[in-house]
């Protein structure tokens, strides 16, 4: 690409620009809708090559849940009208989404959800509270699921909507997690309009879209490293924080046989990825072995937190202070961001019952309604 940039853009922002004009933020999606049109195969070699040369795609972090649960469901359930409005900006990077699911009540147990939709003709009227909403204080866009029928079953009542978060009636409020950051929000619903035209799915079908939707979820969180940035390996980090021998090994063998476990367990994982995507033969549609691989990638990326802790040692748990450096400061950040991994996305627990029925095809014993 030529270097067009004449200083009036910051680098990030050209960068997303670039990528979004080859259709590389959201690269097997149709030339249509923004994408680049690419297969699944030629859309890894892209993403090898960004990260080959030290580079990384920011438009699925900048679209939020935009690239990979919101667009994959919109390309599914919605109308040529929907797909021709949103997917394009997602894409792109241009507009970020959140998605209004849990509740203060409505959890793991989502069915459960109290948020009402009141039909007005050409539009819903929206009263309700959703809690642990990803971005949605920095979000243009959101989805979100509401009860539209509450004399049906739990279940049967819902619907899936799609409005703009500066309409009136939306309010956020952050929620700082015990790392320090705030990526989640409480959001609440005060008379806020959602129009029937940004309706996902059939009326009272809700529960059919969100199923698919989550899905998509936990495919994007199958991969045990964070995208994008290179992190040092274990065996490099034990060899500044802990005692090795002459031939460059880890000392306490009880540490080291723990990381070659580890180490193990996470090329294990990334094969049976590998193995599940060409058993798949093309078919993208997503199932219940993402279940699996989100319990895999849970393991693997805990654990490697946890050794890192154990690895820089007094080091590892500092918070502030010029004895510690960003690296340390960053990664007790990042193990206790971690154990929110077992729980968002559904839970570890929601993830062996949806295994265990789906896939060993043990009988149903939670849901019920």
């Amino acid at each position: 690409m030529e270097d067009d940039n004449d200083g009036s853009l910051p680098d990030l922002e050209l960068w997303r620009q670039r990528l979004a004009d080859k259709g590389w933020g959201a690269p097997t999606w149709p030339t249509e809708y923004g994408g680049a049109g690419l297969s699944h195969p030629e859309a890894k070699v892209v993403g090898q090559e960004i990260n080959r040369v030290g580079g990384f795609n920011p438009i699925p972090a900048l679209a939020g849940m935009g690239v990979t649960m919101v667009g994959p469901t919109i390309m599914e359930y919605g109308t040529d009208d929907q797909k021709a409005r949103h997917l394009p900006s997602i894409a792109s990077g241009a507009v970020r989404w959140c998605l209004g699911l849990s509740e203060p009540n409505a959890g793991s147990d989502l069915a459960s959800l109290n948020t009402k939709a009141e039909d007005k003709g050409d539009h819903f009227i929206l009263n309700g509270q959703k809690v642990w909403t990803s971005g949605a204080h920095i979000s243009q866009w959101c989805g979100a699921l509401v009860r539209t029928d509450p004399d049906k079953k739990k279940r049967d009542g819902i619907s899936f909507v799609m409005l703009p978060m500066n309409r009136e009636g939306v309010e956020t409020r952050p929620i700082k997690l015990i790392s320090g950051a705030s990526p989640f929000c409480e959001t609440y619903f005060n008379n806020a309009r959602a129009d029937k035209a940004d309706l996902l799915g059939p009326l009272n079908q809700g529960w059919s879209v969100v199923k698919r939707l989550l899905q998509h979820e936990r495919q994007s969180q199958t991969s045990a490293s964070s995208g994008g940035t290179k992190r040092e390996s274990l065996q490099d980090l034990a060899k500044r924080y802990v005692e090795t021998n002459a031939d460059g090994s880890i000392a306490d063998a009880d540490l080291r046989s723990r990381i070659i476990l580890h180490l193990m367990d996470d090329q294990a994982h990334k094969l049976t990825v590998g193995r599940i995507t060409a058993e798949a033969r093309g078919n993208v549609e997503v199932s219940a072995a993402a279940s699996i691989l989100k319990n895999s990638a849970t393991n693997v990326s805990q654990a490697r937190s946890e050794l890192s802790l154990e690895l820089m040692g007094s080091q590892g748990i500092g918070w502030e202070g010029d004895d510690f450096n960003e690296q340390e400061l960053n990664t007790v950040r990042e193990w206790l961001w971690g154990k929110a991994i077992s729980i968002y996305g559904g839970s570890f627990e929601v993830q062996n019952n949806i295994i265990s029925k789906n896939i060993l095809g043990l009988p149903e014993t939670t849901q019920k309604g």
